[in-house]
This record gives structure tokens, sequence and C-alpha cells, in this order.
């Protein structure tokens, strides 16, 4: 493991300045990393992504939380409607995150992943889908929108994690993202927790962040990367 060092820095999207906090291992080694784009839920929680970002980071990976709401001036989507309205104008925005962080010289270009919680991980299976450049993506409750599959282009490997008894996300979802990547023969993982409700915690958030762990090594890092020391 390695010490984490974190910065902040921004990009342009829609006109707007768009924040994304940086989590990059400190080493001395100047090889291009991993780069994993984290995307928070409804609720906003930068604060709650400081865990997992600080984890990846540590094990090598480079880690971008992106402020997505930055664009639509807002700190939270409170109602589906609001959610509906601005989830274009959010994919755009991962879309331009993408695109400025594999400008970046510290990040290989080609080992770009997203990482998303609820309302982020249905932006993180959206922009993938029609965004080659995404190269894996783990999931936690969320799914792909109905919608996107009459425009979806490609879909990539994913990690599907999900409780059974989520009454905001239901379960069902996962079962037709599986569905959907079975029937397109790409690579997926999935874990359903039984008697698990919308939000991981104690084991179960032990348990699905050593999965993220291993499913982005598996497919971003490259065999120098995989055992970080």
């Amino acid at each position: 493991m390695h010490p984490v060092k974190t910065t902040q820095t921004t990009f342009e999207s829609g006109n707007k300045p768009i924040r994304l906090d940086a989590y990059f291992p400190d080493t001395n080694d100047s090889r291009p990393l991993p780069a994993v784009i984290a995307l928070y839920g409804s609720g906003g929680g930068v604060d709650g992504m400081s865990d997992p970002a600080s984890m990846l980071a540590a094990q090598g990976f480079a880690v971008f939380v992106l402020h997505y709401f930055d664009r639509t001036e807002m700190t939270e989507a409170k109602d589906k409607a609001t959610m509906v309205a601005n989830f274009p104008a959010w994919g755009r925005t991962v879309w331009d995150a993408v695109s400025h962080i594999e400008e970046d010289p510290r990040v290989d270009p080609k080992r770009i992943g997203l990482l998303g919680f609820s309302l982020g991980a249905y932006l993180a299976l959206s922009v993938a889908s029609v965004d080659s450049r995404v190269k894996a993506v783990v999931e936690f409750f969320g799914g792909l929108p109905k919608e996107m599959r009459l425009f979806m282009r490609r879909l990539c490997p994913t990690l599907i994690l999900h409780g059974e008894d989520d009454a905001v996300v239901p379960v069902q979802e996962a079962y037709d993202l599986k569905k959907l990547l079975e029937k397109k023969n790409t690579p997926y993982e999935m874990q359903i927790y039984p008697g698990v409700g919308h939000g991981f915690e104690d084991n179960v958030w032990r348990d699905a962040g050593l999965r993220s762990l291993h499913f982005l090594q598996k497919y971003l890092a490259s065999s120098e990367t995989r055992n970080p020391t």
C-alpha cells in the first residue's frame, strides 16, 4: 500500500467549472496509472467518497471524485423529476471528465474506469454504454436506464453490487443488467447481499470494497500494478 496525496482541480463542462477531487498514490514511480472516476449518489455525498477513493489510490490507482452536480449548480437531487431532467447534462459532464482525465500525463488513457453509487451508478453505466474509452464499471445499487438501451453502442466489464432488500432501487435492476451483459457476452461479476437495503455498512461495505478493488485490478491494472507494495 502507498500513502495517498489529495488535490482538487477543475475543468469546464457546459460552460461551468466542474470540481474534481484527485487521489493519487504518493510514490516515486512515474509510470502512468490506471484511473477511476467516482460518482456519488443523489445526496451528493462527497465526504462519503473519500474512503473508497483513498483505498483505491493506496493500491495504485489515480482516483477522481467528480462533482457532477456543479454542472447544474445544485448540491443534491431531491426527487426523480430532478434526476430525469438533469441526467443528460450530468452524463455529458462524466464524458467531459473522461476527456479531461485522459489528457493528464499521470494517467494511462487506455485504462479508465467508472465507479458509481446509486444515481452515480446509473450515470456510470449510461456513459460506459456509449463511450469506448471506459474499460470497466463498478456499480453499487444502480442500473442501466431502459432508455439507454436504445442508444447503447457497447458494454464493458461490469461489477454489480446490490442489496436484495433495496427499497429505493429494486434488486431487479441488477438482474436486468446481468441478463443484458450475458446477452452481449460481456464479462461481469455480481454479488447480491441478502437482507441488505440501499446503502452498505460494516462487513457488507468491506466485502464490496474488496470486490471492487479486485475487479478493477483485474480489468484496469497492468501486471506491474496488480500486486502493489
